[in-house]
C-alpha cells in the first residue's frame, strides 16, 4: 500500500488537476462534483474556487486513488488534463501495483536489439501508442504563450514532428535507431510501470498486426528481460491475436499445481495410484468427504467456471449453474463449525467479489502438507500447519493464502494464557509459505465475527488484493 508521502504527493497533484473546475458555473460545478465522486459543497459556501478546495479537502486519503482514476477516465469533461500532469498521476497510481523492476541497462540492450522498421509498420497505430504513454506533443504551453508564438509565425518543433521526420519520412535512410527513439521518449528513465506498459503495447495487436511478428518481438525482448527475473508471457488473446503481459519469473508459481486437496476439515487418507506420475486417490472415510481437483490450472488462475465444469462432469449435473450452486453448498459444509469467522469470510467473498463464473475461486480447507503419521503420533497442533483456511490461485501462478486466526493460534488453556511458542510456530510457518511462493494474509477472528463486519472488510480488501496482484475477471 502507498505510504503517507505518496498520498501527500497525490493530493498535491489532484489539487492542481481540479483547479480548472473553478471555471465552471456553480450549477455545472455541482454536476462535476457528482460525476467525479467528490463531496458536494453547497453553492452558498463561497466562490467556485473555494468550493473546489473544500470538496477536495473532504476526500479521505484512502479515496484519492479512486478520484485520480475517475479524472483520468474523463475525456474532455469537465476539462482535459494536460499530458505532463496526466502522466504524473498515472505514474503514482501505477507504481502502487509494485511492478517488476526493469534495469536501465536491460532497457537499453533491449532497444538496441529491436528493429524500428518492424515496430513502425503501422504509422497511426504506433503514434497512438506513443501518444498514450509519452509526451510527444509538447512543450506544455498555455494558450496565451502558444498564441504569441503563432502570431510571430513560429511554432516550436514537437517530439511528434521529430518522430515523423526521423522515424517515418527518413525511414529508408535509417535516420533514427530504436535506441534513439527510446532515448527521445524518456523510456530509459521512466518508471517501471510505464516502461512495462510500453513493452506490452509494442507487442500488442494495437501496434503489430502480424501474429508471428508479435511472437518474434516478444522473444527478442525476453532475451534481455529473463536475466532480470521478468518476461513477456502470453496471458490471453485479443481478437485472435496473442496478448502479452510482463510478469515476474521469480514466482514459485511457475510450477503449476498437480493436485489440490480441499474442502476437508479432517486429515484425508491418501494413497498414490502412481508415484511416478504423482496420481493420488483418497481412501477410507465417507465418500466425497475430501475433494481433489486434478485438472490443469489455467494461466489466468483458477476460476469458479473451472470448478463448476469439473463438478458438473464428475457429478452428472445437467447445467453448469446447478453444479455451481451444489458445489458452493458443499464447500460451505466443509468449514469448521467452531469458526464462524471463516464462514463469514467465505460468504462475504461472494458479496465483496460479485459471484459469477469468471471470478477467482476461493478454496476452503486446503491441505498443503500431508503426513502419513496419525494425529495421535504427531499431535493435533501439527494439523494447524498442514492445512490452509483459504487459497486463491491467481493469474501467472500467484498463490494467496487467507488465514483466520482464533485465540487457539496464540493461547493455551482454552484462551486463558498467551502461548509464545504457538505464536512462534505460526510465524515460522508463514515464513516457510512465503519462501515457497505463497503470500499470506491473516485476519483476526474478531474482525469477522459478525457477517456485516466481514462484508465491510472484504469489500475493501478484495479489490485492493486483486489490484495488487493484477487479478480479477
Amino acid at each position: 500500500m502507498a505510504g503517507s508521502s505518496d498520498r501527500a504527493t497525490l493530493r498535491a497533484l489532484l489539487d492542481t488537476a481540479v483547479v480548472p473546475l473553478s471555471n465552471l458555473t456553480h450549477t455545472v460545478l455541482s454536476q462535476a462534483f457528482a460525476r467525479l465522486g467528490m463531496p458536494a459543497v453547497p453553492e452558498n459556501a463561497g466562490s467556485k474556487s473555494v468550493r473546489v478546495e473544500q470538496s477536495l479537502q473532504q476526500v479521505p486519503d484512502t479515496d484519492l486513488p479512486g478520484l485520480a482514476q475517475r479524472l483520468l477516465q474523463q475525456q474532455d469533461f469537465p476539462f482535459p488534463i494536460r499530458p505532463p500532469l496526466r502522466h504524473q498521476l498515472e505514474d503514482l497510481l501505477w507504481e502502487e501495483d509494485a511492478p517488476p523492476g526493469i534495469p536501465k541497462k536491460a532497457r537499453r540492450e533491449l532497444a538496441r536489439a529491436l528493429s524500428l522498421s518492424e515496430l513502425t509498420q503501422n504509422h497511426d497505430r504506433f503514434l497512438h501508442l506513443l501518444d498514450r504513454l509519452w509526451v510527444i506533443e509538447g512543450p506544455d504551453l498555455s494558450f496565451s504563450e502558444l498564441s504569441a508564438l503563432l502570431l510571430h509565425g513560429t511554432r516550436p518543433a514537437t517530439l511528434r514532428d521529430l518522430i515523423e521526420k526521423h522515424v517515418f519520412r527518413n525511414r529508408d535512410e535509417g535516420d533514427w535507431s530504436t535506441e534513439q527513439l527510446f532515448e527521445s521518449l524518456g523510456a530509459f528513465e521512466a518508471g517501471d510501470a510505464r516502461f512495462a506498459r510500453f513493452l506490452e503495447g509494442l507487442v500488442s495487436a494495437d501496434v503489430l498486426l502480424d501474429e508471428h511478428l508479435q511472437e518474434k518481438t516478444a522473444r527478442t525482448m525476453n532475451d534481455h528481460l529473463r536475466a532480470h527475473g521478468i518476461e513477456l508471457r502470453q496471458t490471453g488473446n485479443d481478437g485472435g491475436y496473442p496478448l502479452f503481459t510482463l510478469v515476474s519469473t521469480r514466482l514459485h508459481s511457475n510450477r503449476r499445481p498437480k493436485n489440490i486437496i480441499f474442502a476437508a476439515p479432517s486429515k484425508p487418507d491418501i494413497r498414490f495410484r502412481s508415484s511416478v506420475d504423482n496420481d493420488i486417490e483418497i481412501v477410507g472415510g465417507r465418500p466425497g468427504a475430501t475433494l481433489v481437483y486434478d485438472r490443469e490450472i489455467p494461466v489466468e488462475g483458477l476460476r469458479w467456471r473451472d470448478l463448476h465444469r469439473w463438478w458438473q462432469d464428475t457429478h452428472g449435473f445437467n447445467s453448469e449453474s446447478d453444479a455451481g450452486e451444489d458445489l458452493y453448498q458443499r464447500l460451505l459444509k466443509s468449514l469448521p463449525r467452531n469458526s464462524p469467522g471463516q464462514r463469514n469470510l467465505f460468504t462475504a467473498y461472494r458479496t465483496a467479489h460479485p459471484f459469477c463464473v469468471d471470478d477467482l475461486a476461493l478454496l476452503p480447507e486446503v491441505w498443503l502438507h500431508w503426513d502419513p503419521k496419525t494425529v495421535k503420533e504427531r499431535g493435533p497442533e501439527a494439523l494447524l500447519r498442514s492445512r490452509m483456511d483459504f487459497l486463491l490461485l491467481l493469474p501467472f501462478g500467484q498463490r494467496v493464502v487467507l488465514e483466520v486466526d482464533g485465540v487457539q493460534h496464540y493461547t493455551r488453556d482454552h484462551g486463558r494464557s498467551p502461548d509464545t511458542a504457538k505464536y512462534a510456530d505460526m510465524v515460522a510457518a508463514d515464513r516457510d509459505l512465503k519462501l515457497r511462493g505463497y503470500e499470506v494474509f491473516r485476519f483476526g477472528h474478531d474482525e469477522l465475527k459478525r457477517p456485516e463486519d466481514a462484508k465491510k472488510l472484504l469489500l475493501q480488501f478484495i479489490p485492493d488484493l486483486f489490484s495488487r496482484f493484477k487479478a480479477g475477471p
